[in-house]
């Protein structure tokens, strides 16, 4: 992509809605974790282990035998469910663990920092993607 005006404006674009986009997902993921029963979704913390698993083997497949668009996808929409999904249990953990005495609030907040980042960054790589291929399906209109 050259440095034009467009591709500058577009990146800054999908820059600004990425991050408003995860803000939002972890604003109501967050919340629906605090409105919950206790200790409802520190369940799901085993489910994720093991969707965690299953990307790593994910990885090491299309490193093995080539990785392929669909792949590449898959991994994609799926780390962004299993982050979100660790926006809601981490966020119940760090209340279980305030209310029996763990008030350490830069150790919880570095982790939900942590959450926040890996959602923003799947984020932003598929709205980076799904913009360039509009963009050469534009392009390629525009030759024809």
């Amino acid at each position: 992509m050259t440095c034009t005006n467009y591709g500058v404006s577009l990146i800054v674009s999908v820059l600004v809605s990425a991050f408003v986009g995860t803000a939002v997902a972890f604003g109501c993921f967050s919340a629906a974790a605090m409105l919950a029963r206790r200790r409802e979704y520190l369940y799901l913390g085993g489910l994720l282990s093991s969707g965690m698993s299953i990307l790593l083997l994910l990885q090491f497949a299309s490193y093995f035998f080539g990785g392929s668009t669909a792949l590449f996808k898959i991994e994609m929409y799926f780390g962004l469910l299993l982050f979100v999904g660790y926006i809601v249990v981490d966020t119940q953990e760090m209340i279980e663990r305030a209310h029996f005495g763990d008030k350490d609030y830069v150790k919880h907040a570095l982790l939900l920092f942590t959450d926040f980042v890996a959602v923003f960054v799947r984020i932003l790589i598929i709205m980076l993607k799904s913009s360039m291929e509009k963009d050469e399906k534009r392009k390629k209109k525009r030759s024809d």
